[in-house]
């Protein structure tokens, strides 16, 4: 009886230690995974914040219009445009080239705005 004992304990042992090593491994390879980068920039009170970001190439920056009326972003270079953006409406663009974005309202062209992407 005492070796069955013996035996179970050893068996449930490794059986810990192998759990343990695994959550371990698990945890450091989720750790050194590299998670996509992304930006945000609110739309209200008829303007962009921030009014410039700066971003790594193959960062997404995400448009979210948190004012009462539509918005759209615009490039003036004609990479990117969004469709008219309602209130908590967003709009994402992965940015994929160094440069520099400049970019604007096509419903109010006074609000401006620029992705520097380095």
């Amino acid at each position: 009886m005492i070796r069955k004992t013996v035996w179970i304990l050893g068996l449930l042992s490794t059986a810990m230690v192998a759990v343990l090593l695994l959550s371990a491994a698990s945890s450091y390879s989720s750790a050194k995974t590299p998670q996509p980068a992304t930006a945000e920039v609110k739309v209200d009170n008829f303007s962009f914040g921030p009014a410039t970001v700066t971003v790594a190439v193959g960062t997404t920056v995400t448009w979210t219009n948190r004012d009462d009326i539509p918005h759209t972003v615009v490039s003036t270079e004609k990479v990117f445009k969004s469709k008219v953006l309602d209130t908590d409406e967003k709009f994402s663009f992965t940015f994929d080239k160094a440069g520099t974005y400049p970019y604007f309202c096509s419903i109010h062209p006074k609000m401006t705005g620029s992705v520097v992407v380095n």
